[in-house]
């Protein structure tokens, strides 16, 4: 067609669009053919580029097209459906569009800048945010890179070394078959296979140097990204996030704290990373095969001298740093090795290592009892060879150690081992090997008596949570009777209880009435002479007790414990009682394995002496001071004591007070049958407030450890032995001097004027009691003579030991002290005999059974100490009035 032909190349493509002579000749219709015109419906379809929101398209008319150049035609924008369109409306719809894009313009103008004003408070929190994560995908596309271009060169490496294993194999199949020709001589192949095999080895010792090299620096860039965060970190002032560095420096701590191979297993792997890397750097740079460089590499860890002998500056350099990394290791291999020494022997020394025994006694806590404790279990195991025995208190163990060397005693074989512990804290007491123990004494602490019970019930809830259960019994030592109950319905069939005060205070009545009682206590709650035993003889069932009485040569049986009863200990049971099947006998005896039973021996029954015993007195008693438990004596001595029986109480709290105390204590005042009470309140320490009392008048007198001073031992034996001086002195000043005379006649110890004669004087009309709780207190009472002391300390210390041998014992202590049941008592000879009688000791007990008493020793006239259990029964002896007998009997 000729408008084809005289179209542009450009329109060739799209015929709708005119050229410049097609604009020419619809200037000049005339001038041309008309020719009628065909437009095809069919839309030409474009891909349409992105609009511009900010510059809307400015919509072309076909003037401005057929103006434009002819490259102007291809462009994709203009593809669109073909039609008849009128040039002058183009143009005033081009003038329209370019007006709406210049109101949409002021209008986007106008909502971008409402915009960046409700923008603008977050913009500097989105910028820091893009900023950090622009760094990060940074830092993390940069070690991307080095990764990549590291994995890149080994594995171009690894391709070159095959392809050079493989060009070492043509080229040997090649020499095999120039060799085959003769055209080539063995020599030279070898210098050929040689040189092959140098270069495929050179490839590899340089990987091993690169990996080496790359190895070595990675943790510098690992440390330099983690430094570089925390300090991205740290500079952002509203982040409260902790530090990289700080996190990783947690972890690692907790770590090396928490498993306690951390350090030892670090070490490891040090040394063999440093092994390792060493192994290949030497690889790099000599010429030996990664064996025997590896090899190398461990022995310049182990001796920094081994690299003398390297040669060339790569080999030096290599050996040299190997050989400080060793440096470093053994460095901390030493001082981990000496950290895990002296941590054992602090350990050690500290007491937390484990106690690993069995049939060990065990005791929990620290108190001054401990010492004569000690000393009794000690000779308790003396037959046995000697035992362990474990102390646990929360002190440190150096310094229980050197106090109980301090003490000074022997312990006969026996061990002590002191441990640091708290005996509330169940892993504590599994340290000491609680579950193992055969028995278990938990001593009261110095001080307020609530608090140190309400420690000791705490304790025993501890041992009861054992889950292994225990082997052996528990032994508790209260301070206020009170508190008893509780105790044992928390522990149970487990738990034995020793009230130290109340056992005190039962002993110091007795010992009141009766003088001397003290050193047969001591004696028999001892272990140094005789004790209580308990025990099984099955040849001695079918025997009647009258008989059991004089069947043990080196014992004395004393009660029964009864199968067909629950195993009840009755005491001085009824002659015509028969033992059976299971009964066990009670004896006193020097220990448990010196006495069985032998043949009955024939004695001679002596006949009744029917002297009737003198009837009780009323008595005058005085008790100086205040005790805790002192309602608990009073009821004591209004059991013990004749009817229109005197108690004065002499101390200095108010009398107004006095009766409130022993109401809030459980006293019931009315139900006082045998006693009347007296108040006077003064101090017992100043000498005219005791002068206003009558002293030389008194039966007995009590110098009780004062509520107010018994936290302190030596406080409170100041006082009381101040108290005693006092009391003394002022009754020898009031003695008649006619008796004064008679008394010195028969004192040969000490002058007749000297101060101690006339405390022994005024001793030998009334009994003073002193409540002493320090040991040390002992020996000053003793050599005056001018007291009958109790020892309260050593002698609970010594119940504490014999019910832990053998917790049988607690029920026959308690019936002793209790004030109902049989008791210990001192009788006069003229009970039994006449005087100069000549008796065997076999012939005493039944005659002494004739008033259903057991006699258990004796002590003569002249003799400062009573004989329990004497040997030789059978030997006959004159007896003299004046002696004494010690005798189990039912209470008066």
């Amino acid at each position: 067609m000729p408008l084809d032909s005289e179209s542009s190349p450009s329109s060739s493509r799209d015929w709708f669009f005119p050229s410049p002579s097609f604009n020419q000749s619809t200037s000049h219709p005339s001038q041309s053919p008309n020719y009628p015109r065909k437009f095809t419906i069919i839309p030409r379809h474009s891909h349409p580029s992105l609009p511009d929101w900010k510059n809307p398209p400015k919509t072309p008319t076909f003037r401005s097209v057929s103006s434009s150049s002819t490259a102007s035609y291809g462009d994709p924008k203009f593809g669109r459906l073909r039609r008849r369109v009128d040039f002058t409306l183009r143009s005033e719809r081009r003038t329209k569009h370019e007006e709406e894009g210049d109101v949409l313009e002021q209008k986007q103008g106008v909502s971008n800048a409402v915009s960046v004003g409700k923008t603008a408070s977050g913009e500097m929190g989105i910028r820091i945010a893009g900023q950090r994560v622009k760094v990060r995908w940074q830092m993390a596309f940069s070690i991307a890179i080095l990764m990549a271009a590291f994995g890149s060169l080994v594995h171009k490496n690894f391709s070159l070394h095959n392809q050079v294993v493989v060009l070492e194999d043509q080229i040997s199949t090649l020499n095999i078959r120039l060799q085959a020709c003769h055209l080539l001589d063995p020599p030279d192949i070898i210098s050929i296979l040689q040189e092959s095999d140098h270069l495929s080895s050179k490839g590899l010792k340089i990987l091993a140097l690169i990996v080496s090299i790359a190895l070595l620096s990675m943790p510098v860039f690992v440390f330099k990204y983690i430094d570089y965060i925390s300090k991205l970190r740290s500079s952002d002032n509203s982040s409260e996030k902790i530090s990289l560095n700080k996190q990783l420096e947690y972890r690692v701590d907790a770590f090396l704290s928490v498993h306690p191979y951390a350090k030892p297993l670090a070490l490891l792997v040090a040394t063999l990373m440093l092994i390792c890397l060493g192994g290949l750097a030497l690889f790099g740079v000599t010429d030996d095969s990664l064996a025997d460089c590896l090899w190398l590499s461990w022995t310049f860890i182990a001796d920094s001298g081994n690299h003398a002998n390297s040669e060339g500056m790569g080999p030096r350099l290599v050996s040299v740093s190997i050989s400080f990394g060793g440096m470093l290791i053994f460095a901390m291999m030493l001082g981990l090795v000496s950290d895990a020494i002296s941590e054992k022997f602090d350990s050690l020394r500290k007491g937390r290592s484990e106690v690993v025994e069995q049939n060990h006694t065990l005791i929990l806590g620290w108190s001054d009892k401990l010492g004569s404790l000690l000393n009794q279990l000690a000779i308790a195991n003396e037959s046995l060879g000697g035992g362990i025995i474990v102390v646990m208190a929360e002190r440190d163990k150096e310094e229980m150690e050197l106090d109980i060397a301090k003490m000074e005693f022997n312990f006969r074989g026996t061990s002590v081992i002191c441990r640091s512990g708290s005996p509330l804290i169940l892993a504590d007491l599994k340290k000491v090997s609680v579950s193992k123990a055969r028995a278990i004494i938990v001593l009261a602490e110095d001080g307020n008596a609530d608090q140190s019970d309400a420690r000791a019930l705490r304790t025993v809830l501890s041992l009861t949570g054992v889950k292994e259960g225990l082997r052996g019994h528990i032994v508790v030592e209260l301070s206020d009777l009170d508190n008893e109950i509780l105790v044992k319905l928390v522990g149970g069939e487990l738990v034995e209880t020793v009230v130290a005060h109340d056992v005190i205070g039962r002993l110091m009545i007795q010992c009141a009435r009766q003088p001397g009682l003290a050193q047969i206590w001591e004696d028999i709650l001892g272990f140094e002479n005789c004790e209580f035993y308990i025990k099984r003889w099955p040849q001695l069932d079918g025997m009647q007790f009258e008989d059991v009485l004089i069947s043990f040569p080196d014992a004395i049986p004393c009660g029964v414990k009864v199968a067909s009863r629950g195993g009840k200990i009755i005491l001085n049971p009824d002659d015509s009682y028969v033992l059976q099947e299971g009964d066990e006998v009670l004896v006193i005896a020097e220990d448990d394995d010196t006495y069985t039973p032998g043949v009955l021996p024939m004695v001679k029954e002596a006949s009744f002496l029917h002297i009737a015993r003198p009837a009780r007195k009323p008595q005058k008693i005085l008790l100086c001071g205040w005790r805790r438990d002192i309602d608990d004596m009073i009821v004591v001595l209004d059991a013990f004591l004749a009817p229109g029986s005197e108690l004065w109480m002499f101390n200095d709290v108010l009398e107004k007070e006095r009766e409130k105390k022993l109401i809030d204590g459980g006293l019931d005042l009315s139900r006082l049958v045998n006693i009347t009470l007296v108040n006077r309140e003064g101090n017992a320490v100043i000498r005219r407030h005791l002068e206003s009392l009558p002293l030389e008048s008194f039966d007995s007198i009590l110098i009780l450890a004062d509520e107010s001073v018994e936290d302190s031992a030596i406080q409170a034996d100041s006082r009381s032995l101040a108290t005693l001086l006092l009391i003394r002195d002022i009754q020898a000043k009031r003695l008649p001097y006619r008796e004064a005379m008679v008394t010195r006649g028969h004192r040969g110890s000490f002058s007749q004027g000297s101060w101690i004669g006339e405390m022994q004087q005024a001793s030998d009309g009334s009994v003073i009691i002193s409540e002493i709780l320090d040991p040390r207190t002992k020996n000053l009472l003793s050599m005056s003579k001018i007291s009958d002391y109790v020892l309260s300390n050593e002698l609970v210390s010594m119940a504490l030991a014999m019910v832990a041998e053998d917790r049988q014992i607690n029920d026959v202590l308690e019936e002793l002290f209790a004030e109902e049941g049989n008791e210990l008592h001192i009788r006069q000879a003229d009970l039994y005999l006449h005087e100069g009688e000549e008796l065997s000791f076999y012939e005493m007990i039944l005659r002494a059974r004739q008033r259903r008493e057991v006699v258990i020793g004796y002590r003569l006239a002249n003799a400062d100490r009573a004989v329990i259990n004497p040997p030789a029964k059978s030997e006959r002896r004159k007896w003299s009035v004046k002696d004494v007998f010690v005798v189990i009997t039912e209470k008066e």
